[in-house]
Formats: C-alpha cells, sequence, structure tokens
C-alpha cells in the first residue's frame, strides 16, 4: 500500500464489542506488514484486536529478497518466517510478491516484476499461504492499467491486486473501471483513503459496497489506513479515536490495517480495546 502512501473463504465481521457493539460473535481482521530492512522482524500483539490474517506488501522489493532460493539479491538478515508463522496473527496469509517502493517505477516495470514474483513463488517462505498479492497498485488515473491484465494471468491463484481512487470518481465509476479489464478470479483489496483524508470512512464504506455489487463481494477486501499526516511531510499514527469511525464502517469486509509494524502498536491496541 502506499507509505503515505488480499478468495478463497468467506467474511467475518469486524467484532470488537468496545468497537462494533458486539457481544461473541468472533472475529476475523487482517494486519498488513510492509517489508523493509527495519522492519524485517514484526512483533506485535495484534491478535488482541481479533487480528488472525496477515498481508506481506512484499517478499521482494526494489530487486532485494527477503527470502532465500530466487536469484535476486538477498536481504543482510531474513525474516524468522518460521516464528511469523506460529503468531496468532498470521492464522492466514496473503504473500507479497514482486514490488518496488516508487509506484511509477513498479508500473513501468511490471512486467519485470512478475518474472520475480514467479520466483517468489516457487521459494515461498513456510507461512499458512491463503493466497497471493501483487503490490502494483492501480488507480483511474494509470492510463495504460489495462496493460496489466495478461500479466496477472501468468500469477497463481487465488491472486489479489490494490486499487485506490486518486481521482474520487466514485465508487460505482471505480467498480466499472476495475470489471471492464481485471480478470474475473483476481480480488481487489481497497485502500480506502481516510488516512490521508481522501474521504470519510462512510464514503470509503460506499465504495466497498459499490465494488461488492459489481465484483462480487468474495472479491473485495478494505485497506484502512492507520496512519495520517504528520508534521514535515512525515505520518504517525492514527489515535484510537480516528481509527474506530474505520472500523466501524467495514464491518462486514474483511479488513486490513496498514500497516501493524510502523502504526498499530501495543499503546494504540490498549487505547482501541479500552
Amino acid at each position: 500500500m502506499r507509505q503515505a502512501g488480499v478468495l478463497a473463504r468467506g467474511f467475518a465481521a469486524l467484532c470488537l464489542a468496545a468497537l462494533a457493539g458486539c457481544q461473541s460473535q468472533p472475529a476475523s481482521e487482517g494486519i498488513v506488514w510492509q517489508i523493509d530492512n527495519q522492519h524485517n522482524e514484526p512483533h506485535g500483539d495484534w491478535n488482541r484486536l481479533g487480528v488472525t490474517d496477515l498481508l506481506i506488501q512484499w517478499t521482494a522489493v526494489d530487486d532485494t529478497a527477503f527470502v532465500s532460493g530466487t536469484t535476486l539479491r538477498e536481504a543482510q538478515r531474513l525474516p524468522d518466517w518460521r516464528r511469523i508463522a506460529a503468531e496468532p496473527w498470521a492464522n492466514s496469509v496473503l504473500v507479497g510478491l514482486a514490488g518496488r517502493f516508487d509506484e511509477r517505477a513498479a508500473r513501468a516495470n511490471a512486467t519485470q516484476l512478475v518474472e520475480q514474483s514467479l520466483q517468489l513463488v516457487a521459494a515461498a517462505p513456510p507461512l499458512h499461504i491463503e493466497g497471493w498479492y501483487f503490490p502494483v497498485e492501480v488507480d483511474p488515473s494509470w492510463q495504460d492499467a489495462r496493460s496489466l491484465a495478461p500479466l496477472l494471468e501468468r500469477l497463481p491463484r487465488p491472486l489479489w491486486i490494490s486499487v485506490y481512487d486518486r481521482s474520487n470518481i466514485g465508487g460505482k465509476a471505480l467498480a466499472d473501471w476495475l470489471d471492464s479489464w481485471l480478470p474475473h478470479d483476481v480480488g481487489v483489496l481497497f485502500q480506502d483513503g481516510v488516512g490521508v483524508y481522501a474521504r470519510e470512512p462512510r464514503v470509503a464504506r460506499d465504495y466497498a459496497d459499490a465494488l461488492a455489487v459489481t465484483l462480487g463481494k468474495a472479491r473485495v477486501r478494505v485497506i484502512a489506513e492507520v496512519f495520517r499526516p504528520g508534521p514535515n511531510q512525515t505520518f504517525r499514527s492514527a489515535t484510537a479515536a480516528e481509527l474506530m469511525p474505520q472500523l466501524k464502517a467495514y464491518h462486514g469486509y474483511r479488513t486490513y490495517l496498514f500497516d501493524g509494524p510502523h502504526y498499530v502498536s501495543p499503546e494504540l491496541v490498549e487505547e482501541l480495546l479500552k
């Protein structure tokens, strides 16, 4: 997902009693992990929020792999994948493939990233893998997005991509645009845009509903941005008061918090549970 800038299972609603008013319905929610050299060993108590699912942003970025067994340059220190597989917040994992930090570069090199991704699938870490995520993000301003369709056909299923709406064309228009070119067996992770103040949670929910009507609900999940603009073009964690409306709004959709190691601290978990 943007730092300022995923069909196999049914969906369980977000059900933190303090947030959504539910009494006993189990939660099945997700956390995103965007790997970099400073965040290659994730630790957190996100399971206390009902998190059972992990979305890994990528397993290689900018030609550096965080797994062994590929022709890519290997990161200086690899994650402890077996430890991660045993974490309660990683019971079901969407494994991100090859990406780039720079969105423009990722789009321009999508063919190369697919080639790298096929190596990463073969070298996948020992996780409870539910599916795969190809981290070349799309939005309607990308005029050549349709060129991604034949490349996606080469990747394994279940497969997910992420989408956002920089131009604010609306949920129905976004859904129609995706339906016109995206393979019908590829799922969509909708980035809500709340973290950059692009829209309010209720509007993001309208987007998710419009996508579900056109694409089918089984193909739609939500990325809840847990960051907010900070000073000097930086980003900070959302407060519990800022995040709770997002969690409530997306009730009924599997929702992934972007992202855990950077923004969902033990302190924020505590505040959310109060």
